[in-house]
């Protein structure tokens, strides 16, 4: 078991090798995912990389302020980018450095969030995780309602 977990690290490291500061960014907010295990969406439509919806309450409506600065908590978030309805945040990796793009839009009365890592094929779960954390964090200040448990 060991060495399987090796190999996926290893794996990992060489498939990540690329500079992703090589590459300048472009928003794909509106983008679907690829077929690669490192992204999910809100407006992906495949189960493996879809989030549910993001429904902003009255509040959440009235603090997009808040709802930025609750992202830039994130573990290792630096904005790059944001206007009235957009942002854009770099989440660099702690051990590898590596950085995924955490990007949310307003639409309406809910917010469109896309979490992708910039290099590899797998992400381990990890944009998925941190869609989930910014989602509780929504919900604790009561900016968005909790679907996740209304069936």
């Amino acid at each position: 078991m060991k060495i399987v977990g090796f190999i996926s690290v290893l794996s990992g490291l060489i498939s990540g090798c690329a500079d992703p500061q090589s590459v300048p960014w472009q928003r794909q907010i509106d983008t679907p995912c690829d077929n690669k295990p490192h992204c999910v969406s809100t407006l992906e439509q495949r189960e493996k990389y879809q989030l549910a919806p993001f429904m902003l309450t009255p509040k959440g409506t009235k603090s997009w302020t808040e709802i930025i600065a609750l992202a830039q908590t994130l573990p290792g978030a630096k904005l790059v980018e944001h206007d009235d309805h957009y942002f854009h945040i770099e989440v660099r990796s702690a051990v590898f450095g590596f950085i995924d793009d955490f990007e949310v839009k307003r639409h309406a009365q809910q917010l469109q969030v896309r979490s992708i890592s910039r290099s590899g094929y797998s992400d381990f779960g990890v944009n998925r995780k941190r869609a989930q954390q910014f989602r509780t964090l929504l919900i604790d200040q009561q900016l968005i309602h909790d679907t996740t448990t209304s069936n």
